[in-house]
């Protein structure tokens, strides 16, 4: 029997990573209502996304980090997760809804204005959280 890991398989809709640990969503960021963020996403994105807390993406710098995964047909058609960092202010979380909710990585574009909050953690934490 094999101990390799099975591959990762896409989920059906977008996933929402939300990190909530050492750093993010914590007083760490200040001026920022951390519970209000991840109760916009889940309100706004739960019939069409699975929004998660995490603990730590190990992504502190980049505080409050939120990640984006695309869904089964995303994939397909090319779309990868995508990391956002610095994701402090309401209108960037509404940003995010609204590419979310148009479909996400792979099946739409995002607003330009994401391109200041996009990032890439390292590999190690890249495949952590994706794998």
């Amino acid at each position: 029997m094999s101990r390799r890991k099975a591959p990762a398989q896409a989920a059906p809709r977008c996933t929402v990573t939300v990190c909530r640990g050492c750093c993010c969503g914590t007083a760490k960021v200040p001026g920022t209502d951390h519970a209000a963020q991840i109760a916009v996403l889940k309100a706004e994105l739960g019939a069409v996304a699975q929004v998660r807390a995490v603990n730590c993406l190990d992504a502190c710098e980049q505080a409050n980090v939120i990640v984006v995964q695309p869904s089964s047909p995303g994939r397909a058609a090319g779309g990868r997760p995508v990391w956002l960092g610095l994701v402090n202010d309401p209108d960037a979380t509404g940003d995010i809804v609204a590419w979310v909710r148009s479909g996400g990585p792979g099946l739409a574009e995002p607003p330009d204005i994401l391109d200041l909050y996009e990032f890439g953690p390292s590999r190690r934490v890249r495949r952590a959280v994706e794998g």
